[in-house]
């Protein structure tokens, strides 16, 4: 039996480290990771830490970014993989919405609704997260949130708290590169 190829997105958060390398080692581990084509990742966006008692100013600042790809490989074995990535990164899982080095959420999952002890697909609380809404946005303009609508509208109804990240320059060809893309 043929795999099916589906859509799917996944977002990118780190507070701790060097985030923005972080969060691109992170994708290029994914994309080059078998059963995973055509990753396209958003730029990265800054925000204010989100803690279990709500924004903490005090904390480290968040990136975060989303990337759109496609894949044949079932979903809880992408979640294992994700997983393996935010351990090699360093995650440690002892506080809920703590600092951490990187966190891999997977957002959408083709068209599919998976709730189970370990997955849920869309992202529960997606709908209700600019750092993840924004760089979407950035990414694909005409995006829909599965069960919420546009994504363009979630966000303009909730507000963008979010600012651009600049990435450092690893060399003018680089910088050049980013600028036209």
């Amino acid at each position: 039996m043929i795999a099916q190829i589906v859509p799917v997105l996944f977002a990118f958060g780190a507070n701790l480290g060097d985030r923005g390398e972080t969060i691109r080692a992170a994708q290029r581990q994914l994309a080059q990771a078998p059963g995973i084509r055509e990753l396209r990742a958003s730029p990265l966006r800054e925000t204010i830490a989100l803690t279990v008692h709500g924004p903490d100013p005090d904390a480290p600042r968040y990136l975060n970014g989303v990337a759109i790809a496609e894949t044949a490989v079932p979903p809880h074995e992408l979640l294992d993989l994700m997983q393996r990535i935010e351990a090699a990164h360093g995650r440690v899982r002892d506080e809920r919405w703590g600092d951490r080095t990187l966190d891999i959420d997977l957002i959408l999952y083709g068209g599919r609704v998976i709730s189970d002890e370990r997955l849920a697909v869309p992202h529960p609380r997606a709908h209700e997260r600019d750092f993840v809404l924004a760089p979407w946005l950035d990414l694909d303009p005409g995006a829909v949130l599965m069960g919420h609508g546009r994504v363009s509208d979630l966000l303009a109804r909730m507000g963008d708290t979010t600012r651009p990240f600049v990435e450092p320059d690893a060399d003018d060809d680089a910088a050049g590169s980013r600028a036209a893309g």
